[in-house]
């Protein structure tokens, strides 16, 4: 492919669709949509992305690229140097870029309100977060995220696709698989995206404007980069499902009175041996109600740091929650162990229809052990 647009220069027209087909694929079909010429040119696209991303230069170098909507390889001039103009701030990770646009979408979902002069000091506070606002230390938000990749069918580009694997969770761990099992990952790639839930947005849009009462610092990242530093410095804010909580799902239920299931969408009452089982999965595309089940936490990390779950096994449990968690008035039996400012933890049945939630009912509330 790149030869094929090399050879023609960088000032001659776009080649069509069907020319690429023809001359690079064997493919005689002028009057076909033929994906694997849209497969392969995302693909070099992104070669040359990673190329320069390596050897570095960025808008000092001139560079090849292969045009948005153009089948054509043209050669960007290098940016005359400003001295004058202030210095670049340093550049997000590729792999970063879809997450922090998630977040900030999210995000954007309370910062109109939540920010105005004189209404964050006006949100009210419950017990759950009165010890994070009075706490010296800034507040890290965790949002569990997911890692993606691609897989190729050489003989049929037409048959990509993206999977999520729960025993995948970043490019290393593909890097990991491909080489523990090359048959099956043979045609993997690390295509630098991660996703959130978008029940996330419920979530962060009701707890914010909470967290950054009084003006609050308050930081925002995804599961997947957050490290064991942290707690050294910051109370950290799990948002999220369950099953994208990362290293936190270690830390969180190492000392807690449930532990996960055989899937993500069960939680086991170790004192009673129940199991709470999210039906949204199997519900969800349908007219009947399921429930779904919402779970909150809160304890002291050995680090030091105060450390807070809302979570859910399935999205309708965490919008459900999150407001109920983040509103001035708690249910009686949980104000009364946040106020008691020891562990605890509670577990919330939410009834929910193709994705809404329509009740919320608190199930458990006990100390942590």
């Amino acid at each position: 492919m790149f030869a094929f647009l090399a050879a023609r220069g960088e000032h001659a027209e776009p080649v069509s669709q069907a020319e690429i087909a023809d001359a690079v694929f064997g493919h005689a079909d002028p009057e076909g949509d033929d994906a694997t010429v849209r497969v392969y040119i995302h693909r070099l696209r992104k070669r040359l992305d990673e190329y320069y991303a390596e050897h570095g230069g960025g808008d000092a170098v001139p560079r090849l690229t292969v045009p948005a909507g153009t089948y054509a390889l043209r050669l960007v001039a290098a940016r005359a140097g400003d001295e004058s103009a202030p210095a670049q701030p340093r550049r997000v990770p590729r792999r970063a870029l879809p997450v922090l646009a998630a977040l900030a979408l999210a995000l954007a979902f309370f910062a109109g309100w939540a920010l105005r002069p004189g209404r964050v000091a006006a949100v009210p506070v419950n017990a759950i977060w009165r010890p994070f606002l009075a706490s010296e230390r800034p507040i890290m938000v965790v949002v569990g995220d997911y890692y993606i990749f691609g897989e190729f069918d050489p003989r049929r580009p037409e048959a990509t696709r993206l999977i999520r694997d729960f025993d995948i969770n970043s490019a290393e761990d593909l890097l990991l698989a491909q080489q523990a099992d090359p048959k099956r990952y043979a045609n993997t790639e690390d295509e630098g995206l991660n996703y959130l839930p978008f029940s996330s947005a419920y979530g962060l849009r009701a707890l914010m404007p909470v967290l950054a009462s009084g003006g609050k610092t308050v930081k925002v990242i995804p599961a997947s980069q957050l490290t064991g530093d942290v707690f050294h410095q910051y109370n950290v804010v799990y948002v999220g499902l369950i099953s994208g909580m990362g290293m936190l799902e270690d830390v969180n239920f190492m000392n807690s009175n449930f532990v996960v299931g055989e899937t993500y969408d069960e939680l086991i009452d170790m004192a009673s041996d129940k199991t709470f089982t999210s039906d949204e999965a199997r519900n969800l595309a349908t007219p009947l109600y399921y429930k779904d089940y919402g779970y909150l936490s809160e304890f002291r990390e050995p680090g030091g740091a105060l450390v807070a779950v809302v979570a859910s096994e399935r999205e309708t449990g965490l919008r459900g929650i999150a407001p109920i968690v983040a509103g001035a008035k708690l249910p009686t039996r949980l104000a009364k162990l946040a106020g008691d400012g020891k562990p605890f933890e509670a577990l919330f049945e939410v009834t929910g229809q193709q994705g809404a939630e329509l009740g919320e009912k608190l199930v458990e509330a006990r100390a942590r052990p």
